[in-house]
């Protein structure tokens, strides 16, 4: 897989404008999710697993019982892609 492009500040304010409750934390993009219960946050938590399979993309997770925060980032390009912005979308279309 080509390595992308870091984005720039603009794209990565425009592209957040997308998707809400989002936010910039540095290098990454970050949401905290809450779930109804600890099962649903888990089950949450597995379809992310496959999404980000399937993109050959993976966020880090962190489950706080009913609560689930994600964080993306590009390690390999060194900050913010289009994939991070791609994959927020998808976890929101999941939601």
């Amino acid at each position: 897989m080509e390595p992308m492009a870091v984005l720039s500040v603009a794209d990565v304010q425009a592209g957040l404008a997308r998707l809400p409750g989002w936010k910039r934390a540095g290098d990454e993009i970050v949401k905290t999710y809450e779930c109804a219960t600890f099962p649903a946050a888990i089950a949450f938590v597995v379809h992310i697993g496959f999404l980000a399979e399937k993109a050959n993309h993976h966020p880090d997770l962190d489950i706080r019982w009913r609560k689930v925060k994600v964080a993306l980032t590009t390690h390999d390009a060194g900050g913010l892609t289009q994939r991070d912005l791609e994959l927020a979308r998808q976890i929101e279309d999941a939601q």
